[in-house]
């Protein structure tokens, strides 16, 4: 069992470390980045952390493997009609209730 100055000391590190990791680019980079593929990569970071950490979490969310893949497929047709975000999320997630209501049935 943790007791409280051990979580506050872990608390501390873990808060020291991530800020240290949003901080040093910011110290050392001191002008503008022109550079076309600098750009283009730090214009891609968040989508791509936001997939790593969201896409997993699609499929072990659901009580079925089968209605989480039903729901990303859902999704992704939605998206590729250049439906908006709210629009593909509400209808997903409805996509993956009825999955599995259906599911429950059998």
């Amino acid at each position: 069992m943790m007791n409280n100055t051990q979580f506050f000391i872990y608390l501390l590190i873990m808060a020291g470390s991530t800020y240290l990791i949003r901080a040093i680019p910011f110290a050392m980079v001191k002008e503008k980045t022109e550079n076309k593929i600098v750009k283009s990569f730090l214009t891609y970071i968040p989508y791509a952390v936001l997939s790593a950490m969201t896409l997993p979490a699609v499929f072990y969310a659901p009580n079925s493997i089968i209605a989480a893949v039903f729901g990303v497929l859902v999704a992704v047709a939605l998206s590729l009609k250049n439906k908006g975000l709210l629009f593909v999320a509400v209808f997903s997630c409805l996509a993956v209730f009825v999955a599995e209501y259906i599911l429950k049935a059998f």
